[in-house]
């Protein structure tokens, strides 16, 4: 999977806000990328429900995540206003589709994606999460969320596969973006040589 996680010019910090707008679409691919993984090794989710709650159910996690990410390299205020405004980026991605797929009020998805969220971060707080040291907890509930998504033997399956296959990946692929978006050395510029050379 081919993430985009550099900005195109750097020449003034970033601002909280213009991170969380970058990571909100590294995230999306992210899960999206998770979600057809998942189908493919034969996991039933059909394109309607089923389908739009494990796709939710891994933005929360991915939310949880890059918070904890950034809460090591950032001020309190900085990671507050991050974390907000990903997670109402994500929540209105997350309404846009829900509801031209399925229908509904955008502002009334957006409103219950919140909700729910607050609820998951309050379970996931219970969790340690430091990726040199490792992260069972945390990636074992998002497993456990997974399997009221998922119907008959799949229940079963589930969150042995997120804990061995998607989650280590995300998680990966997430902290390269996040580490990325916030590094403010100085990079410097590529010199091209001539488009046309002597004769």
């Amino acid at each position: 999977m081919r993430l985009r996680s550099q900005w195109f010019q750097n020449t003034q910090p970033r601002t909280p806000e213009e991170r969380a707008g970058a990571v909100a679409v590294i995230a999306w691919k992210i899960a999206q990328n998770a979600l057809k993984n998942t189908r493919r090794a034969n996991f039933q989710l059909e394109v309607g429900t089923p389908y739009l709650a494990f796709l939710q159910e891994f933005l929360f996690f991915l939310i949880q995540v890059a918070d904890r990410l950034v809460y090591a390299q950032a001020h309190w205020n900085v990671r507050v206003t991050f974390t907000t405004t990903l997670a109402h980026r994500l929540a209105d991605l997350m309404a846009d589709n829900q509801s031209t797929l399925m229908g509904g009020d955008p502002v009334h998805i957006k409103a219950e994606f919140i909700r729910l969220l607050n609820e998951r971060t309050e379970n996931y707080a219970e969790f340690e999460f430091d990726p040199q040291k490792g992260y069972f907890g945390f990636i074992r509930y998002l497993g456990s969320t997974l399997q009221s998504v998922m119907t008959g033997s799949d229940q079963a399956w589930i969150m042995d596969y997120i804990m061995q296959h998607e989650a280590p990946e995300a998680i990966d692929h997430l902290q390269k973006a996040v580490m990325r978006l916030f590094d403010e050395t100085p990079r410097q510029r590529r010199v091209r040589g001539p488009i046309i050379g002597p004769e």
